[in-house]
């Protein structure tokens, strides 16, 4: 016979393993549904919101330096023209960008965050790795961030080897907007611990194959309700969206 306090016990472990884990919020480009993208005032918005994982995408510009920037061109969202790759340092602290701020360096962002939350470093330009994985290093060695913290992701697969010759440990997640199930091969080779897809290209038996491979899954951007429950159903890891407070 069980006691009551046996058969408790048994009903409540038998109810924990039925429950979901909730998917990490990760804030795309910040909280860039309420600041302007990958800039300081939306990275804080989206700390202030309770993420779990910030993400934004770096630049290699022409001095050298890594910067916080998403398009290719300074045109959409600055008050100055041109290929963000072809500028010195000294000239792009000098544009402002839509609200007023400044485009900022990959140090600033990594000093506002100050390894309370993980980040997610998008490589959108050729020949970054090797200055972010300098970076990301100094930072674990003398800035006392948890490598845990970060993880490198791309759709620039190649960038992605790149990264991993340099760093054998770091997380990397696979950037994918086509069928991501076709990513699996390539996230084997780089010993990746994640792909992303985008939400409209994922079901729940790609997402199963996903997940059969050994894989996470971290989908972007993902901002209306009916979607971002759509993305539960099928037990994503993460949602990466421009409205962290909609998903919990």
């Amino acid at each position: 016979m069980f006691s009551r306090i046996t058969l408790v016990i048994i009903c409540l472990t038998l109810a924990s393993c039925h429950m979901k884990e909730e998917p990490l919020v990760i804030g795309h480009r910040g909280a860039m549904g309420h600041e302007t993208e990958n800039t300081l005032p939306s990275i804080q918005k989206a700390m202030d919101l309770g993420v779990d994982m910030i993400e934004v995408d770096v630049f290699k510009i022409k001095s050298g330096e890594i910067v916080v920037f998403h398009d290719d061109t300074l045109d959409r969202l600055t008050n100055a023209p041109g290929n963000i790759e072809g500028y010195y340092i000294v000239d792009l602290m000098k544009v402002i960008v839509e609200g007023g701020h400044k485009i900022p360096m990959l140090q600033d962002v990594l000093k506002l965050i100050d390894n309370k939350v993980a980040l997610n470093i998008e490589l959108k330009g050729a020949g970054t790795a090797d200055k972010v994985n300098h970076i990301m290093n100094y930072y674990i060695e003398q800035r006392n961030w948890s490598p845990e913290n970060f993880i490198i992701s791309s759709f620039n697969w190649d960038e992605l080897k790149e990264m991993r010759k340099h760093n054998p440990n770091v997380a990397i997640a696979v950037l994918t907007d086509k069928n991501p199930v076709d990513a699996i091969p390539v996230a084997k080779e780089l010993n990746a611990v994640a792909i992303n897809p985008y939400f409209k290209n994922l079901d729940v038996e790609k997402a199963n194959a996903i997940k059969d491979a050994g894989f996470k899954i971290y989908t972007w951007t993902v901002n209306e309700p009916a979607d971002i429950e759509a993305m539960k159903r099928i037990s994503v890891d993460g949602i990466i969206t421009n409205f962290p407070e909609r998903v919990n």
